[in-house]
């Protein structure tokens, strides 16, 4: 066998592992940008006139970073009976060791507000536009969130406050032109 026959013999075997390693390639760049997020478009938060922020003022995600069932959804339901405007109830591939309340600043009203229903809860700023909450639950604990000692109301020496587009305001807070 001369090695013009050896070439003939591998051109057609390397060809289709060549368009194999092709077609791989972009089966997962196609995976890849099929499960990543979609970019962020957040509406930028109205001002609104008020003289405390409430509960039914301020919008929550809940996602469940832990390894327990049901988790989110429990506090979700907790925090709607507190008032507060659900938005979305999830998981999330963050993992998490302690409950971790994320906003746009950790002196915001909002997020004050809504640690304020955790016994154990760490505050991560992120400088969002749209002043809405995301609660992102670690491990559950024996009382992640207690019946009492939570505040019901932020006041707002400033007299106001930015909440996200979809929050309407009560006989507390007037929008202003």
């Amino acid at each position: 066998m001369t090695a013009r026959d050896v070439v003939y013999a591998m051109r057609t075997p390397v060809t289709l592992l060549l368009l194999l390693a092709v077609l791989g390639y972009g089966a997962w760049w196609g995976y890849k940008t099929v499960i990543a997020p979609a970019p962020k478009n957040a509406t930028p938060c109205v001002t609104h006139s008020a003289s405390e922020l409430l509960p039914n003022q301020v919008t929550v995600k809940v996602l469940n970073g832990g390894d327990v069932r049901g988790f989110a959804t429990d506090v979700a339901k907790t925090l709607r009976a507190r008032g507060y405007n659900v938005s979305a109830v999830g998981n999330t591939d963050e993992s998490v060791t302690q409950t971790t309340i994320v906003g746009a600043a950790a002196e915001n009203p909002e997020v004050v507000l809504v640690a304020s229903n955790f016994s154990q809860a760490t505050i991560r700023p992120d400088n969002r536009a749209d002043h809405t909450v995301d609660v992102i639950l670690g491990p559950k604990n024996a009382d992640p969130m207690p019946g009492q000692g939570f505040q019901t109301s932020i006041p707002l020496p400033g007299g106001t406050v930015c909440l996200p587009s979809s929050a309407t305001p009560t006989a507390s807070a007037t929008a202003t032109p």
